[in-house]
């Protein structure tokens, strides 16, 4: 069954709750290398900012804990109860010493390597997950 099929769609972000804001984009953007993508605040206080990646349209919304959401479909939000956000890279190995030099602290003392990929996972200030994936070519699988 295709539900968008009839238009142009595409996922453009995503949010992660984060108890400081200002923390989290200094952590992100300082830390990790991703860009500050937007910055807003509203007439009602509320601050809308979003990171990501340089030259891709995918961004997080960094939502902070304890905003008053009028909605009240936020009030169950929590930092760091989601499974990671994974990103693929081309050398995990480099990228996690090029992480790690910049104080972004890992799950590993150095990337896992199995038979498909070499990993490593990180969190964020407030234990939301990431993990960087180095795919290896589907001849190496079978080795």
């Amino acid at each position: 069954m295709i539900i968008f099929g009839f238009m142009n769609a595409k996922i453009t972000g995503f949010t992660l709750v984060v108890k400081n804001q200002e923390a989290a984009v200094e952590f992100y953007t300082q830390k990790v290398g991703f860009e500050k993508k937007t910055d807003f605040t509203g007439p009602n206080g509320y601050r809308y900012v979003t990171v990501g990646l340089k030259d891709q349209d995918l961004e997080l919304s960094l939502y902070p804990l304890g905003w008053n959401d009028p909605t009240g479909l936020s009030t169950n939000w929590r930092p760091g109860n989601s499974p990671p956000i994974a990103m693929k890279v081309d050398d995990a190995k480099k990228t996690f010493d090029e992480l790690k030099s910049h104080g972004v602290e890992f799950k590993q003392a150095k990337p896992d390597e199995n038979p498909w990929s070499i990993t490593a996972t990180f969190s964020d200030l407030d234990g939301n997950l990431f993990q960087i994936n180095q795919f290896r070519s589907t001849q190496s699988w079978s080795k």
